[in-house]
C-alpha cells in the first residue's frame, strides 16, 4: 500500500501519464497501470471509452508524429469522497510533425485538463481524463489524432 497522501497520487497519475506519452512503450500494461477499466479518454477531436484498446488508441494517435512533449502544470486535486477525487492541470503540448509531413515542423497547444480518478484495490486510477483545447499555433494533426 502506498503511503503517500491521496492527493499526490491522483497528481502523479496526470504526471506519469503525460510524461509516458512522450517516451514509453504504451501497452496494455501501462494502461492498466493507470487507469480504470471503465476509463473515459476525451480529445477535441477523438475520444476513446474502455481499457480495452486504450494503449492502441494512443499509439496510434502519437503517430501522426515524430515526437512530442507535454509540459504540464501541477494538478489541483480535490478529494470527493474517501475513493473519489477530481483534478485540473494546464498543458503545454508540443507536437513534432514528421519530416515533409507539413510546412510548419511544430504544432503547439495549450490545454485545460481535467479528469477524475477512483481508488481501486490496485490504488488510485485515473477514470476520467479530457482535455479542452485554450490555444494552438503551428499545423494542426490531421483529422482522428489526438494527444
Amino acid at each position: 500500500m502506498n503511503s503517500r497522501e491521496p492527493t499526490s497520487e491522483v497528481a502523479s497519475l496526470l504526471d506519469r501519464y503525460l510524461i509516458d506519452l512522450d517516451d514509453t512503450k504504451l501497452d496494455d500494461a501501462w494502461a492498466r497501470s493507470l487507469f480504470t477499466e471503465d476509463a473515459r479518454i476525451v480529445f477535441p477531436m477523438s475520444a476513446h471509452e474502455g481499457i480495452d484498446g486504450l494503449a492502441a488508441y494512443h499509439r496510434d494517435a502519437l503517430a501522426a508524429f515524430e515526437r512530442t512533449q507535454h509540459i504540464n502544470s501541477p494538478a489541483v486535486v480535490d478529494l470527493t469522497g474517501g475513493d473519489r477525487a477530481r483534478l485540473r492541470a494546464n498543458l503545454v503540448s508540443t507536437h513534432v510533425h514528421h519530416p515533409d509531413a507539413a510546412q510548419e515542423q511544430l504544432f503547439v497547444a495549450g490545454t485545460l485538463t481535467t479528469g477524475e480518478a477512483r481508488r481501486t484495490p490496485g490504488g488510485w486510477r485515473l477514470s476520467e481524463l479530457s482535455f479542452r483545447v485554450v490555444w494552438t499555433t503551428g499545423v494542426p494533426p490531421r483529422q482522428g489524432a489526438s494527444g
